[in-house]
């Protein structure tokens, strides 16, 4: 017999047994798992420094989370111009005396920076760097990019998982020839995360390492507007460079910069 819901009800002698009809199943979904893009790793940034904030980092640089919004610590990477006076020194931020070579700061007006030789030495380092690359990898063929491979781990973690991304990203032969290399090397060896670069070619790599040289991961502007890569593909930070640098020439040279190295979180 059937109940008045609809339930269908069998009786095994003196008991009533309810036959619920099982629950219907929820349409698996089929479509495709949306992209996520791996983000670009910020390690060091410039800040172009508004007047109401100058004279507050001359005197320290402790607590810029508090002043510019941005948590680290003062990062000594810019070269003072070789004309510096003496009476000039105290424009600088944390500027450090040097026996040889260019004296360094962390900050101060632009006139008395020297971002153009810091391009060329940056570049010609970039040269050479990429001459030994180019001899570690010979005979191997073009590697995939590891943010490829993050980027399929991002997407689907549970079926791609991050120590599977991390082996078949090392197991290429252009990785493996680079990573021999540093394991035997003495000094800083060939940044592994920089194969998409040194795979552009000598040029290019010199190129983008002249313009980091000033411009760094991430640039924030007088007017608080942050610039940096969109992703950590290569076409990404050609973009950002371009921009920070082209900001960074349309400056007077009275706007002050400072240089942060980002705590990581």
């Amino acid at each position: 017999m059937s109940h008045a819901n609809g339930t269908a009800l069998t009786r095994h002698g003196s008991r009533v047994h309810r036959l619920t009809p099982p629950p219907a199943e929820r349409p698996k979904k089929t479509g495709p798992r949306p992209v996520v893009v791996p983000q670009a790793v910020i390690r060091q940034m410039i800040v172009c420094v508004s007047d109401d904030l100058t004279a507050v980092l001359h005197a320290s640089t402790r607590h810029l989370d508090r002043h510019l919004g941005v948590g680290g610590t003062s990062c000594r990477r810019f070269w003072a111009t070789p004309t510096l006076r003496p009476w000039q020194r105290r424009h600088l931020i944390d500027w450090q005396k040097a026996t040889t070579g260019p004296q360094c700061c962390a900050g101060g007006p632009v006139r008395l920076l020297d971002l153009t030789g810091m391009g060329h030495a940056a570049h010609m380092g970039a040269v050479l760097r990429h001459q030994q690359w180019s001899h570690v990898v010979a005979g191997t063929r073009p590697a995939t990019p590891w943010a490829v491979f993050l980027q399929r781990h991002l997407t689907d973690p549970s079926d791609y998982p991050m120590h599977l991304a991390t082996a078949e990203f090392h197991r290429q032969p252009r990785v493996q020839a680079m990573r021999m290399h540093n394991a035997t090397a003495y000094g800083p060896g060939l940044e592994v995360a920089d194969l998409e670069i040194f795979q552009a070619g000598a040029s290019a790599y010199a190129n983008y390492h002249a313009l980091w040289a000033s411009c760094t991961d991430a640039l924030l502007t007088e007017d608080g507007h942050r610039l940096h890569p969109a992703s950590a593909f290569f076409a990404d930070r050609i973009t950002y460079l371009q921009q920070a640098h082209h900001h960074l020439q349309s400056l007077h040279g009275t706007q002050q910069l400072f240089a942060i190295d980002l705590r990581t979180p």
